[in-house]
């Protein structure tokens, strides 16, 4: 259980300084929306790019990315199903199918995978998916709709060619297939603004924080609580159901798909809603509420499954 506790310990302590930050004022009132921009076009693309061009690419195939991408599938459709619906809207629906399916691989990920199941590199599958697939995929959405570039239509189609994060990820992607070795003098720097990513996000949620209601009393009282729903237990039961009974898998690699299945919605989700201007709310709530949540979740899972 250290692992678990190790890795909220660290967010909640972030997230606290970006509070107080918040509250003091000291970055002004555009602290907020400067590290939001400094994730998303900056730290974030680096990030990425080290991370994914010495990935292993092989992980791609594994049956753990497939019913990483079968359980994401499951929990974004019925979020979209019921958007739909109700009519939320083409950019709140894409937050909150994000917020239900889009797991924190990343910063308490990794830390997890290394505490609970004792290697980094199996939250490589879901990182993988989440950055080369689904990323780029989400973010077109909210391009085409109208809630980012408003050029000509054929501008609008080659989004994910000029969108920061799917530049960092498929340039990622494309050195480690092709087997090339980025120079020290190049990768090093491209490591150290990396580094900002996490905390960028962190802080600016945690500034974020300021001034807002309980989470899941406002007017997306539903969205939040049906996306926390959804990440919080319908994705790693998904996981699991998929995991056991079609793929075949038993003791640790079970563990492994169900653990990362149960991780909270991504802190950086926050970030796209802000570049976005859309469900900026329903991000906000949404993870810090299936933040709460997963801390007993991945307990139970670890301790019935471990």
């Amino acid at each position: 259980m250290q692992g678990v506790l190790t890795g909220f310990a660290v967010i909640a302590v972030v997230i606290g300084v970006g509070f107080v930050i918040g509250r003091r004022g000291y970055l002004g009132e555009h602290g907020r929306e400067v590290l939001t921009k400094l994730a998303f076009h900056v730290a974030s693309p680096a990030l990425l790019f080290t991370t994914l061009a010495e990935a292993d690419l092989s992980v791609i195939f594994s049956s753990r990315l497939l019913v990483t991408a079968l359980s994401t599938a499951a929990a974004a459709g019925v979020f979209v199903a019921v958007g739909v619906v109700r009519r939320w809207g083409i950019g709140r629906t894409t937050i909150g199918a994000l917020c239900s399916s889009y797991v924190n691989a990343g910063n308490l990920g990794i830390p997890i995978a290394v505490y609970v199941l004792g290697d980094a590199s199996l939250v490589a599958p879901v990182l993988l998916f989440q950055v080369i697939a689904l990323t780029p995929i989400a973010l077109t959405i909210l391009d085409l709709s109208g809630r980012g570039d408003k050029g000509p239509l054929w501008r609008r189609l080659i989004t994910p060619l000029r969108n920061p994060i799917a530049v960092g990820s498929l340039a990622g992607v494309a050195v480690s297939a092709s087997g090339l070795t980025v120079p020290g003098a190049v990768m090093d720097p491209l490591t150290l603004i990396g580094n900002m990513s996490v905390p960028a996000v962190l802080l600016a949620f945690g500034i974020s924080l300021c001034g807002s209601t309980m989470p899941g009393r406002g007017t997306d009282r539903h969205p939040v609580l049906l996306s926390v729903a959804l990440k919080s237990v319908g994705q790693p039961v998904v996981a699991w159901a998929l995991a056991a009974g079609v793929f075949g898998l038993h003791g640790a690699p079970l563990l492994d798909v169900v653990v990362t299945s149960a991780l909270p919605a991504a802190q950086n989700l926050f970030t796209y809603a802000s570049r976005y201007r859309v469900g900026e709310v329903l991000a906000r709530e949404s993870i810090l509420l299936s933040t709460v949540l997963s801390v007993p979740v991945l307990v139970v899972v670890a301790a019935l499954l471990g």
